[in-house]
């Protein structure tokens, strides 16, 4: 999969990469990821890619000629199948929309920043729009870190265990079973007696029991969904 990131804000992007599982995710070359300095594409020398909202008010608006620039580039190296930009009033991202974007072969993730970017980029040029919570940051960049490392863990060969993402919470609808590791017992705090049965009949039916009773108390929504 290739995950091409366009942001004026590169070096906000440096670490969620570079590190653990998305790093040798790309290291195994089972994912590209690379990110692209929207100020490469500026209007002027001075590097500008905003300016001032037509009709007035607070905040800077990202300009549109830059970003078509920028994708215009892209998309004469490949195809894509989809051009998403990270917008707080898209649609929520959740665990079915992860599963479906892992089976993508090229994707465009586009950040805005400031008070967001011209309109006509969203109209014309972006295919899907996506929040990942009702609230705003400063920049879509760590929103699209989050997407990109929903969707990188997913894809077979990133995993060391790959029924590891098959277990999550939210595949299944509901959230995980707690979970444990040694020592047996600390201070007094006992693990499960069912999780060193050796039985894994019961171990599987206990896991089963709390996931439906976590998902009850903590995301009832997920079991009338």
């Amino acid at each position: 999969m290739q995950i091409d990131i366009i942001t004026c804000v590169p070096a906000l992007l440096d670490s969620p990469f570079s590190h653990s599982i998305l790093q040798r995710a790309q290291d195994k070359g089972i994912v590209k990821v690379q990110v692209h300095n929207l100020r490469e594409y500026a209007v002027n020398k001075h590097g500008q890619v905003d300016d001032y909202a037509f009709g007035g008010g607070a905040g800077m608006v990202l300009m549109l000629e830059p970003i078509v620039r920028c994708i215009e580039s892209l998309q004469s190296r490949r195809e894509y199948s989809e051009i998403i930009y990270m917008s707080p009033d898209g649609e929520l991202l959740d665990q079915k929309m992860a599963n479906r974007l892992s089976l993508l072969k090229n994707i465009i993730i586009l950040c805005g920043h400031y008070k967001g970017v011209d309109e006509r980029v969203r109209e014309h040029l972006i295919t899907r729009e996506i929040s990942i919570g009702n609230y705003v940051l400063s920049g879509g960049e760590l929103a699209a870190a989050v997407l990109a490392d929903s969707i990188i863990r997913l894809i077979p060969g990133v995993l060391s265990n790959e029924t590891s993402a098959l277990s999550d919470s939210f595949q299944d609808d509901l959230v995980a079973p707690p979970v444990y590791t040694r020592p047996a017992e600390f201070n007094g705090w006992k693990v499960p007696e069912v999780l060193l049965s050796g039985n894994q009949k019961l171990i599987d039916e206990w896991r089963e029991e709390q996931s439906v009773a976590r998902t009850e108390e903590r995301r009832p929504g997920l079991l009338t969904s």
